[in-house]
């Protein structure tokens, strides 16, 4: 039986266990994840599925899902995986959820499935294409916006170019978008991508690989839907996942 929804795969972040004097959300490790990271995908036409972090099934995964969502998180990539050799002192690392993410991510570039990657995900979607990350924005780039921006996320912290004639500019089908801003690393080098989007900074804000049939990276969170091109961002991956 066709499939009228694509199952759209989406990472999980992950959390410690908390203790009896600071319990948290559990005494147990759990995973976690925004509710509207699901529902723009249901809204797309997707059907969202939540992945564990076990590398070990990532052939497995990737034979049950249509397209893979890599999500955001309040962690780093290891700089060791883009071969920088020293660790800025703000890199807060996950390194079960993030040997987990890579390798649903070269497993999904090798099959061509439909990816994106959202603001972590971009920023590792860029390592698995040979790229590199600046590891703390206001270190690296002198008067930089607020890329943590101090107003809630539901809300625009700045404008983004889109630059003409790629996937990203075919998709949203305009100049320029409205996004919310929630990290300081970003991307420095898209390896083998292609840079889609740019902050008036310098801050490189979409990356995508124009290889491939959809593979497309965001430095925000659409999942908020503060632009009309965030809701076409999930339609065109559902589009994709159909293929």
């Amino acid at each position: 039986m066709k499939r009228t929804r694509p199952v759209i795969g989406v990472t999980l972040d992950s959390e410690r266990a908390g203790t009896s004097e600071s319990p948290a959300y559990s005494l147990y490790p759990w995973y976690a994840l925004r509710e509207n990271y699901m529902s723009s995908l249901i809204e797309a036409g997707g059907l969202p599925m939540a992945l564990p972090h076990d590398a070990s099934l990532t052939a497995q995964i990737l034979d049950t899902i249509d397209a893979l969502v890599v999500t955001g998180g309040a962690f780093d990539v290891d700089p060791g995986l883009y071969g920088d050799g020293d660790r800025h002192e703000t890199v807060i690392l996950k390194q079960g959820r993030t040997a987990a993410e890579l390798a649903l991510l070269q497993g999904a570039l090798e099959r061509d499935m439909p990816i994106l990657g959202i603001c972590g995900g971009q920023q590792l979607l860029a390592v698995a294409l040979g790229g590199s990350l600046i590891q703390h924005i206001p270190d690296s780039i002198e008067g930089a916006l607020a890329h943590e921006q101090p107003n809630p996320r539901h809300e625009a912290g700045h404008p983004v170019r889109i630059e003409p004639g790629t996937l990203l500019a075919r998709i949203v089908g305009t100049g320029e978008m409205q996004v919310n801003s929630s990290h300081h690393q970003a991307v420095r080098d898209p390896g083998r991508g292609r840079v889609n989007a740019m902050a008036e900074d310098g801050v490189i804000e979409g990356i995508e690989d124009p290889a491939r049939r959809f593979c497309l990276g965001l430095q925000w969170h659409p999942e908020f839907g503060i632009d009309p091109g965030d809701r076409r961002v999930f339609e065109a991956l559902v589009s994709a996942a159909l293929g």
